[in-house]
């Protein structure tokens, strides 16, 4: 077990035969006072007598403690292939969480583990097996299965909580309440931030100019990178590839028909050549928000639906050659170019990143990591045992996952909450756009990076160079492909393995099946509900843990940079769109900026989204796989992420701007904040 476990056995009395280790896991009333008894069961199904598990003096099983106790007069017992393990209901608290057990013959040194990761119910005797980690056709406890699953059920109930999108969690179980150690109170952080806080001015009212944002910023909000780069093309265009949006950018075929540009327009910009030179040398690139139309904000506010083109310049560069704000071309809708009025391209700039961040904020961060990674979890919870193997290997990946959503979603997503308050299209336009983008949207798709790359046209590194997000993902991306398809390969060696697993081709089903028919609705899930072969299983899994750590990390941890000075990546802008070409100034500019209270809010909660609480990827927080086989694969999983940190890191020494979002020491296992 590696360094797991500590296997060190001084200080016992002599005739201590077995050492059993017992850890309580760390939830809110996983501790017992109860008694505790065990039993062990050796290779040849003998069965050990009954040894109560008590150490005299000592508060035994605490919430996240590890106790050892020390059984006598088995010295030839054998090999432990099974424990039994029950407790009565004695003592104030007497529910009991058990995370993992370990029997050590500590002559032999002979060692098993038991996986739990269960509450251990009164007066009842639960039987584990070693690793326990079995497919539902070889799970020799197969009744006792099936009863909890269907008790599962009951507990991850579901229920349609946004109009338009998948089931969610009706009411959030125990088991994924917030652990003692990590207790993320968003309303308590940002208070504590406040405090640490000094202003010259009181925060109320409106900006003089924008510069004078810059007497905010302090040792606890330091000044993000988008002060120093804001009104830059260069930065701009970066803004596409590698901050918190950068799934978006896509090649130019051919130019949309509702984007008004002309030759004589884009001649200055293209370095020589033509519109249609550039298209066929891979140099022109678009994002279209038409999604966006017409969406429904409070208070008449108006967020525009822009089109923008890009052009990868001979430096390499993707810079900004054209922006539309809405759809319909028009004498109101003009395309505003970099060669006109210096302010004018200022705030087109500002109100195509008006949109891109309500898009990014809806879609790429909530909707398509935070609200589709928690059906998949609850699907999990209600098909998959705890005891397949499958589970398992997801489980580390949705750690707090339902805790966050149904917590500190609700305190930002929620009426009058920060995003009605601190962004233009308020939770109705949120939640009516994320709605919309569910139609454009697959798992087999936009969900698994390499798909998602070639579907936008964007996975020439020699065409669009500088895109880190794109080439630090797909190292990830490999890595975790590698590791889920070692674990996946070992469990279903043979393909009628796959096909009589009843559970994962129910989790399939159920995954892929619209709500209306009481599945979950995730629109492509690699064999269309039916996993009949490895490869699809590799896939689907892949996926699902992309998004929960990659994904999210990149869509999330670039906040403040971003957001963090409002004109740089505005959420929310004061007035209406520009409609003409008319010269503006720097006073226009600042008219535009939301007042000193949202700016504050926007800059404490984009400070705390941006900050990381747990372990990086491949540290599991909790383990739940332990055969050889599971455990040599996150070995090695593991020893390719250091090496892929190794190649970011000489990656970055040689970017003019490092990447630093995707570096593997800062990518979380889940979803936590």
């Amino acid at each position: 077990m590696g360094n797991f476990f500590s296997r060190r056995f001084s200080g016992y009395s002599r005739e201590t035969d077995i050492v059993v280790k017992v850890k309580t896991g760390d939830k809110k009333g996983a501790g017992t006072d109860a008694n505790v008894k065990i039993n062990l069961i050796n290779e040849h199904g003998v069965v050990s007598a009954d040894h109560v598990l008590d150490v005299l003096w000592r508060d035994d099983f605490e919430s996240g403690s590890l106790d050892d106790f020390e059984i006598k007069n088995l010295s030839n017992f054998g090999h432990v292939t099974g424990i039994e393990l029950w407790r009565d209901t004695a003592g104030l608290m007497d529910d009991w969480y058990v995370e993992w057990v370990t029997v050590t013959n500590i002559k032999s040194d002979d060692y098993s583990i038991f996986p739990i990761h269960r509450w251990i119910p009164p007066n009842k005797k639960v039987k584990i097996h070693e690793f326990d980690a079995f497919l539902p056709q070889q799970d020799p406890n197969s009744q006792e299965r099936h009863t909890e699953l269907e008790t599962k059920k009951e507990v991850y109930k579901r229920e349609i909580k946004i109009e338009g999108w998948l089931p969610q969690i009706k009411e959030l179980p125990s088991d994924e309440k917030f652990s003692n150690d990590y207790l993320w109170d968003l309303v308590s952080l940002k208070a504590q931030l406040i405090v640490h806080m000094k202003f010259q001015s009181a925060m109320t009212g409106t900006w003089k100019s924008y510069d004078e944002i810059l007497s905010v910023y302090n040792k606890t909000l330091e000044k993000p990178y988008g002060y120093d780069s804001w009104k830059s093309d260069e930065s701009f265009g970066q803004q596409r590839l590698n901050h918190c949006n950068p799934t978006q950018i896509r090649r130019c075929f051919k130019i949309p028909e509702n984007l008004a540009v002309t030759e004589a327009m884009l001649k200055p910009l293209l370095e020589g050549l033509s519109i249609q030179e550039a298209m066929d040398a891979k140099k022109l690139y678009y994002i279209d928000y038409k999604v966006l139309e017409g969406l429904p904000c409070p208070d008449n506010r108006i967020v525009p639906a822009p089109l923008a083109l890009f052009f990868v310049n001979s430096e390499g560069n993707l810079m900004p050659v054209a922006i539309q704000l809405f759809q319909k071309p028009a004498r109101d809708n003009p395309v505003y170019l970099p060669t006109d009025d210096e302010y004018v391209w200022l705030l087109a700039k500002m109100w195509f990143n008006n949109a891109d961040a309500s898009f990014h904020q809806s879609c790429t961060h909530l909707g398509f990591t935070h609200l589709v990674m928690e059906p998949i979890a609850v699907a999990t919870h209600r098909t998959l045992s705890p005891s397949h193997p499958m589970f398992r290997l997801l489980a580390p990946h949705f750690l707090y996952l339902m805790a966050i959503n149904s917590r500190g979603l609700a305190l930002l997503v929620s009426p009058g909450g920060w995003v009605d308050k601190c962004m233009t299209i308020g939770i109705k336009g949120m939640f009516n756009l994320v709605g919309r983008q569910l139609g454009h949207w697959r798992l087999d798709v936009q969900g698994t990076l390499p798909k998602d790359l070639e579907e936008r046209g964007v996975d020439d590194v020699e065409a669009l160079p500088n895109y880190h997000y794109r080439d630090d993902a797909l190292l990830i991306y490999k890595a975790i492909k590698n590791y889920v398809a070692a674990v996946v390969s070992h469990f279903y060696d043979s393909p009628h393995k796959l096909e009589g697993d009843k559970e994962l081709q129910e989790w399939a089903r159920v995954l892929s099946t619209h709500q209306s028919q009481g599945g979950t609705g995730v629109p492509g899930v690699p064999g269309d509900g039916k996993l009949e072969k490895v490869e699809d299983v590799v896939d689907l899994i892949t996926a699902i843990i992309f998004m929960g750590s990659v994904g999210h990390a990149a869509c999330n941890f670039s906040q403040y940079d971003d957001y963090g000075f409002p004109p740089n990546y505005p959420a929310f802008l004061m007035g209406k769109p520009m409609t003409d070409k008319n010269p503006r100034s720097a006073e226009d500019v600042s008219k535009l900026l939301p007042t000193k209270e949202i700016t504050l809010d926007t800059l404490l909660i984009t400070r705390l989204l941006s900050m990381r609480g747990t372990r990086p990827l491949g540290d599991f927080e909790v383990q739940y796989l332990f055969d050889p086989a599971s455990e040599k694969a996150a070995e090695n999983f593991r020893k390719e992420l250091k090496e892929i940190a190794d190649i970011i890191d000489k990656r970055n020494k040689k970017r003019s701007v490092q990447y630093t979002y995707l570096h593997p020491d800062c990518v979380p296992n889940s979803i936590t904040i």
